[in-house]
């Protein structure tokens, strides 16, 4: 009788079915706790933070170019002008005015005149205007060839070279500055001794027509009068590129000639109408302006 063999047993094996449905379970089970967790906090999740593009560091925001500032404009000299040259006038009419009760205390020409350059330097230094307008003083030697206390300049942007020049002298009531020069002893160099030799034969106002002549219709001759008849304490100006073709008609240009442009005049410029004027007038163009510089 044949023995039955029977094949060897294997170890029982759990069905796939079931391995995937545990799987699944413990996915479940562990999503539960994950959201059980979450929930059981006291306050909310924050909300997710809207995405952005962060900037370079050299990126500029598009909203600083929605403002530029304003463009400078040309002018902006006229207002700072006005005001260095009314603090001047102020400034020199404390003392041009002045009257001492014991008739002891005068002061002398040349003093007014450093009192209101001083004045002048120091308030357009302030306000940052020798960038564009240019004040230059002569020295003794010059005043003595050319007839110039000092000379003004509007300045090119770019450049800085002179556009207009305004030559000043000043005029004043106590002096012969217009016949003779007057110097103190201590300045009396050889060198001025032989400027006054060369220029002995025309006056001072003559000199400063001359020099502003021999630059060129933008060049203008102001003569300042630090007091004038019937009126002793104000300061007025008389502004020309045009006083050479007097010098034809008449034998010389005194302090006299000058101060009968005044007569019959019913207007007078103020220092921001003269420069508006000297800045709007068209090239090569002759202009006569009285001002009075102070208030």
């Amino acid at each position: 009788m044949g023995l039955f063999k029977s094949k060897p047993s294997r170890p029982f094996q759990r069905p796939k079915f079931l391995s995937s449905l545990n799987a699944s379970i413990r996915s479940t089970s562990s999503f539960n706790r994950l959201f059980n967790s979450s929930t059981s906090s006291s306050s909310p999740a924050p909300a997710p933070a809207p995405a952005t593009v962060p900037l370079a560091p050299d990126q500029p925001s598009i909203f600083s170019t929605l403002w530029r500032p304003p463009p400078s404009k040309p002018n902006e000299l006229v207002p700072l002008f006005t005001d260095c040259v009314y603090m001047a006038s102020s400034r020199t009419q404390e003392y041009l005015g002045f009257k001492d009760p014991e008739d002891k205390f005068h002061p002398a020409p040349e003093v007014l005149d450093q009192i209101f350059l001083m004045t002048y330097i120091s308030q357009s230094i302030k306000l940052n205007l020798t960038e564009v307008f240019n004040c230059t003083t002569m020295t003794p030697q010059q005043r003595i060839l050319l007839g110039v206390d000092w000379v003004w300049a509007v300045l090119e942007k770019n450049s800085k070279n002179p556009r207009i020049q305004i030559a000043v002298q000043v005029l004043h009531l106590t002096d012969g500055k217009e016949g003779a020069d007057v110097f103190p002893p201590e300045t009396c160099s050889e060198t001025m001794y032989m400027a006054q030799l060369v220029s002995s034969n025309k006056t001072m106002c003559e000199r400063m027509v001359d020099f502003c002549s021999s630059i060129g219709s933008d060049c203008y001759a102001l003569f300042l009068f630090f007091g004038k008849k019937n009126d002793g304490a104000n300061i007025y100006g008389v502004l020309s590129n045009n006083f050479q073709a007097a010098i034809g008609k008449c034998a010389k240009i005194d302090r006299g000639l000058i101060e009968n442009f005044f007569k019959g005049s019913k207007y007078l410029h103020t220092p921001t109408g003269m420069l508006q004027s000297l800045l709007t007038k068209k090239e090569g163009e002759p202009l006569t302006l009285l001002i009075k510089f102070s208030q």
